[in-house]
């Protein structure tokens, strides 16, 4: 695991979870449709929150409840994850894209 980039690069869902957080507030059922969208596959309730939490323990990410519903926006060390982790995924994956 990548823990210096915020995130499990080898799945890259905290890192997908980290960078839609970042582009506006949603809630865990957003976040899995935004990543269907994606992916072409909606990812389980049970892989979702588990990452929504641990995301939250390290500060991450915050959730502020509403009714049921509880609506993840990013922290300033998400912020600053989230732009290590692009950074990291660029000088990885970068030269892919170019001889696309």
């Amino acid at each position: 695991m990548v823990r210096e980039y915020g995130c499990d690069m080898r799945g890259m869902l905290s890192f997908q979870i980290l960078w839609l957080v970042s582009k506006k507030p949603m809630h865990g059922e957003q976040i899995a449709e935004e990543i269907r969208k994606r992916r072409g596959e909606k990812p389980k309730a049970g892989t979702i929150y588990p990452a929504l939490k641990e995301m939250s323990s390290r500060k991450l990410i915050k959730g502020r409840k509403s009714g049921k519903t509880i609506t993840y926006s990013i922290t300033p060390a998400g912020e600053k994850a989230v732009s290590q982790a692009i950074t990291y995924f660029v000088r990885s994956f970068g030269d892919i894209f170019k001889s696309a």
